[in-house]
């Protein structure tokens, strides 16, 4: 016992290895069989990641270091490296902050066990795991010299649980704008580092969301805002891999291509390990002389080509909702609000159309979205076509009283109801407001037919559909929580289409004005909370109504619940028998355009 206490005594005193991040890496990380590259880590596979990692280092004078950036990038990765890295030669007090509890016990499982367990260098120095050992838990690694605690931003408890030295906030656009009503979750974590300030290490990494009300990218602007700069391979010139710069002959992006700006020399994608590993940081802002801001977009990634990237674009390009997916996530840049206007209604109910059937050509797939009010129950049923093109199928109001069985039945017949050969494949009904019993009970009975209890939630970061639902009424009933939020402004911004195609919305004549009006009864507004600027989905006008709005919002939740579950969207468009989805657009269009 006491030549252990020697041991651990001996090693809190020894000074840190002035060994760097991504040097450690390539030394000890061994990536587990479950990787897309098992086997030991390569930093040259990456090289643009040197640099973030090494300003990691203990031995960097950053304190701050913040990268903003597409998907596929491995900026997640480095972060696991640099944990590895503080495990074995830097001890101390980590913290790894993720947008919810539910996605660390996620990440616990698939990314850190898996690091400790892979690593040899880092399995015998945390804890093993043991039955009631808080040693070594979801939330909680201990080693000798330090431990890494877990948690979510939305738990304020978790991030005002303990001082850290080191501080790893991850998708940190993806964190509620409030902890449990105790403020800013970045803001309540970086407090714990303050007893450390001069040693302090904080990585913040992210991709971005919407334009001035990205963390990351406020984080990034007040940074020395570095961007990888290769070589052109004809002429020298250093310049960023930009999406201006990505071409491809006349219908043939799988062919994309690099052009260089200055000599018009052409890199195809075999060339691009070896731009990058000639590559090189250089910054364009002076920044705070304490934080290190990368940006890096999926452009760079060894793992998705150019041309992915280019028809990957080409499929969303029209539709405003997938456009910002493909922008936050391909370009790791922040999307201009396209909600944020108010949507008036006339325009789109001008824009109503006559497709002849209760069933418009293009429909593949039909959703309802319930709303129960205290006299009555509100359903809309909605069809889906490729690309999340929509139809307004069926409106209807159900006078009664929702208390009693008489209303629920009438609701039970409409949702059993077929409109030409289909019927309704998943439903999804508020249970946040009236009747909230009655609403529970009728999902219960009616789980085997996907009708879905849901509440709907406000705020940044939440997804449209949850990847597992709570559960409520004693444990009986699973309650599916759908981010409000993140579905109007795909609505809104889809309203503005005025052509049909991907994600356009379409609207049968019979539809009268005060639809429309409940529809666009919405607008979005910002306001400023302890210097922090919070977007929130607000009504026009006082007491105006908004159940059409609502009931769209559900139907469209309820085709996520449905994708979630494994259905693919185009798929079944595709296999629709005797429906000619290309050749219908002219009619469509000319419907459309009067």
């Amino acid at each position: 016992m006491v030549p252990d206490i020697d041991l651990a005594w001996r090693r809190g005193i020894r000074p840190e290895p002035p060994i760097p991040v991504s040097d450690w890496a390539d030394r000890h990380r061994i990536l587990p069989p479950t990787s897309a590259e098992p086997g030991r880590w390569r930093t040259d596979r990456t090289p643009y990641l040197r640099a973030v990692m090494d300003a990691l280092s203990t031995s960097s004078p950053y304190e701050r270091v913040v990268l903003m950036k597409g998907a596929q990038t491995g900026g997640s990765e480095a972060g696991l490296n640099w944990l590895g890295y503080i495990i074995q030669n830097a001890p101390g007090i980590a913290m790894l902050v993720m947008p919810s509890l539910d996605m660390v016990r996620r990440n616990t499982t698939v990314r850190i066990d898996p690091l400790i367990e892979a690593t040899p260098a880092l399995r015998d120095l945390v804890s093993a795991p043991r039955s009631r050992d808080a040693g070594n838990s979801l939330f909680r690694k201990s080693f000798s010299g330090g431990q890494l605690v877990m948690t979510g931003a939305n738990s304020a408890v978790g991030l005002r649980s303990t001082p850290v030295r080191y501080l790893f906030l991850d998708e940190v656009d993806g964190y509620p704008g409030d902890a449990d009503g105790e403020g800013d979750p970045v803001d309540l974590a970086i407090q714990r580092t303050s007893t450390f300030r001069g040693r302090r290490k904080i990585y913040m990494v992210s991709t971005p969301t919407l334009k001035g009300h990205s963390r990351i990218e406020a984080a990034f602007l007040d940074s020395d805002q570095r961007y990888f700069h290769v070589p052109c391979q004809h002429c020298g010139e250093m310049a960023p891999i930009m999406w201006a710069r990505i071409r491809w002959p006349e219908g043939q992006r799988d062919a994309a291509y690099l052009v260089c700006d200055a000599c018009g020399g052409v890199h195809h994608e075999h060339d691009k390990p070896r731009l990058l590993a000639a590559g090189e940081w250089r910054p364009t802002a002076l920044g705070d002389g304490r934080t290190a801001g990368f940006h890096l977009s999926s452009l760079y990634s060894p793992w998705e080509t150019w041309a992915e990237i280019a028809q990957e674009h080409a499929r969303v390009a029209k539709d405003p909702a997938r456009l910002q997916v493909w922008v936050n996530t391909k370009l790791g840049e922040s999307w201009e609000d396209q909600a944020g206007d108010t949507v008036p209604a006339d325009p789109v109910m001008a824009r109503r159309e006559d497709w002849g059937s209760d069933l418009a050509p293009g429909v593949a797939v039909l959703t309802a979205g319930v709303d129960v009010q205290g006299d009555r129950i509100e359903v809309q049923i909605v069809g889906w076509g490729r690309d999340e093109e929509a139809w307004v199928i069926d409106y209807r109001v159900l006078w009664g009283d929702p208390s009693g069985p008489r209303l629920w039945s009438d609701l039970d017949g409409v949702l059993n109801g077929t409109w030409g050969d289909l019927p309704v494949r998943a439903v999804a009904v508020d249970t946040g407001g009236h009747h909230t019993k009655m609403a529970y009970e009728f999902c219960r009975t009616r789980l085997a037919r996907r009708v879905w209890a849901i509440k709907g939630r406000g705020g940044p970061g939440i997804p449209v559909w949850p990847r597992r639902p709570t559960r409520t009424n004693k444990g009986k009933i699973p309650l599916f929580i759908v981010g409000v939020d993140a579905v109007k402004d795909a609505v809104y911004a889809r309203l503005k289409l005025t052509e049909p195609g991907p994600g356009a919305i379409h609207f049968p004549r019979r539809l009268d004005a005060d639809y429309f009006r409940q529809l666009t009864a919405e607008r979005v507004v910002t306001r400023f909370e302890k210097g922090r600027p919070i977007r929130s989905w607000q009504p026009k006008r006082e007491g105006e109504r908004n159940e059409a709005l609502d009931t769209f919002v559900y139907a469209h939740a309820a085709l996520h619940g449905l994708i979630s579950m494994g259905m693919r969207l185009n798929e079944e468009v595709e296999g629709r028998v005797g429906v000619p989805v290309q050749p219908m657009r002219t009619a469509i269009r000319s419907a459309w355009m009067g």
